[in-house]
C-alpha cells in the first residue's frame, strides 16, 4: 500500500500548522510578509487593488482589507500560495 504524496494544500509552516488554515497568522503579518516579498508594485501587479497602487502603507491596506472581504480573501490566497511554494521548495 503506497502513501499518497502530500499535496500543496497540505503544506505546513515551521510550527507544523496547515498554511491554508492561517492559524495564528494575523492580517498585519500577512500584509507585511507580502510587502517585503513583492513590494507594493509587485502586489499591485498581482492583485490589482488601489490600496497597493495609490499611496500604499500597511495601515491603509489593513483598513481596506478589513472592510472588503473579497480583497482580504485574495490577499490571503496569495499568502498561502506564496508560503506553500516557499515551503515545498525546501
Amino acid at each position: 500500500m503506497s502513501v499518497p504524496a502530500s499535496s500543496a494544500s497540505d503544506a505546513r509552516d515551521e510550527n507544523g500548522r496547515l498554511l491554508r488554515e492561517l492559524h495564528g497568522v494575523t492580517l498585519a503579518a500577512i500584509v507585511e510578509y507580502l510587502q517585503a516579498r513583492y513590494g507594493w508594485n509587485g502586489l499591485d501587479e498581482r492583485l490589482r487593488m488601489n490600496c497597493f497602487a495609490d499611496n500604499p502603507s500597511v495601515k491603509s491596506t489593513l483598513t481596506f482589507l478589513r472592510r472588503t472581504p473579497w480583497a482580504r480573501a485574495k490577499v490571503e490566497a496569495l499568502y498561502i500560495e506564496t508560503r506553500t511554494a516557499e515551503l515545498t521548495k525546501k
